[in-house]
């Protein structure tokens, strides 16, 4: 407990980060958790008053998620991104631990899968987190290794062992999609970290292999595939999920049926979770679809446009890792309620329903609201105090591209410090 306590006093320690966060990106974030509420409810009602006999059963859960979420975000993004890094190992072995758990036997099965772990009433899904732990300990280990990044044995190997650990873990769940965001996690910041891209296309190739004899040699894996290449054949068995997702986009039309008013709640399963953004598309139509998309997108645009702007390699990196992390997740969703790809159970962050991935996008938000900060000087609030960032970072080289960071240089005259861009 006494160890505890000072984890805390040191997190919330007074900090000089004090300047105002991206507000826009804070606007979107709510608004979503919000939406979440909403949707939930709406898609949620008729199955929890048939298993429960409460309509408001899954509404009262996500409300409380909702509070606890708002709660987390705000926190995080008071505390300063820079103290997370003594806990960077500890969170990446906890974050293991429980996943070793989930497939040895103590984990929750549900829908074919042990991916939960069961404390109480509560059920934690460690490969929520794992997704957070990684981005938090690339980023710690990308900016340590800024030099040798570009190298096989240093920059690359090591953060594809980590990777392939964890993305073993989840697939003895087994949990093939949340692989799959782990792995497209790792090439994409090894990427914007500067790792040379021939390594990156041979990883690319060796884990699209990897990905065909999972799938190929796994019987209910192709099944699967085979089921959603043909739905209309397999619309009562494998692909009735899919189809029935499909039939909600297809009775939205343009701006839906109306909140509470879809008709596929009574026959889509997890209508709630995995696939709320097909009621989204029946009740809100078209219209409520690409509003959805746009939040999303600016979470994107807004998370890039901080990694750039952040003051040291170390922000940048877990700015990047965070936005693609959204950004991948809801496109995998959203894809897959579509049925432009296969059946995968990965959430949409901030709207299904589920505390382990509401409570989990809240904290990663409030990180990346944090690296949104500027510090506070003696005269009102710049980007850093005291000397500037060193030499210009390379974020992107391996394409071409690359961010400028201004370093200080000493005037030829002997002169004050001036800046200078690489």
């Amino acid at each position: 407990m006494n160890a505890l306590m000072r984890t805390f006093r040191v997190l919330l320690a007074r900090s000089d980060r004090t300047g105002p966060v991206d507000q826009g990106l804070a606007a979107v974030a709510v608004a979503l958790i919000g939406f979440g509420v909403v949707m939930v409810y709406s898609a949620s009602v008729i199955e929890a008053t048939i298993d429960f006999g409460d309509a408001q059963f899954y509404l009262k859960r996500q409300v409380l998620y909702a509070l606890g979420a708002l709660l987390l975000m705000g926190l995080f993004a008071r505390i300063d991104y820079h103290k997370l890094r003594p806990f960077t190992y500890g969170a990446l072995a906890v974050v293991t631990l429980l996943l070793t758990l989930s497939v040895l036997g103590f984990g929750h099965t549900g829908g074919g899968a042990a991916r939960w772990l069961a404390v109480g009433p509560v059920h934690i899904q460690p490969s929520e987190a794992a997704k957070l732990a990684l981005i938090i300990w690339l980023a710690y280990s990308l900016d340590k290794k800024q030099e040798q990044v570009k190298t096989f044995w240093i920059g690359v190997l090591p953060h594809l062992i980590i990777a392939g650990v964890m993305m073993l873990l989840c697939l003895k769940q087994p949990d093939f999609g949340g692989a799959v965001v782990l792995l497209a996690l790792t090439f994409t910041m090894l990427f914007v970290a500067g790792a040379r891209l021939h390594w990156l296309v041979l990883v690319s190739m060796g884990g699209s292999l990897a990905g065909y004899w999972l799938v190929r040699f796994r019987a209910y894996r192709w099944d699967r595939i085979m089921a959603w290449w043909d739905m209309g054949e397999h619309r009562q068995d494998l692909a009735y999920q899919p189809f029935q997702s499909v039939m909600s986009f297809g009775s939205g039309e343009l701006t839906g049926l109306g909140l509470g008013r879809g008709l596929q709640v009574l026959y889509l399963p997890e209508a709630h979770t995995d696939f709320i953004s097909a009621i989204i598309g029946e009740e809100l139509g078209f219209v409520g679809i690409l509003v959805l998309c746009t939040a999303y997108l600016l979470i994107v645009a807004r998370g890039v446009r901080i990694a750039l702007r952040a003051e040291d390699d170390y922000g940048s990196h877990i700015a990047f890792g965070i936005s693609v992390l959204f950004g991948l997740q809801a496109l995998l969703n959203m894809g897959v309620a579509m049925s432009i790809l296969p059946t995968k159970g990965l959430t949409l962050p901030f709207v299904s329903y589920g505390g382990s991935s509401l409570l989990v996008s809240a904290v990663a938000m409030g990180i990346l609201l944090n690296v949104s900060r500027g510090r506070e000087t003696g005269k009102g609030n710049s980007r850093a105090r005291g000397r500037g960032p060193e030499a210009s970072a390379t974020v992107v080289t391996a394409a071409g591209f690359a961010v400028s960071r201004p370093r200080p240089c000493r005037d030829p005259m002997g002169g004050a410090v001036a800046e200078e861009a690489t």
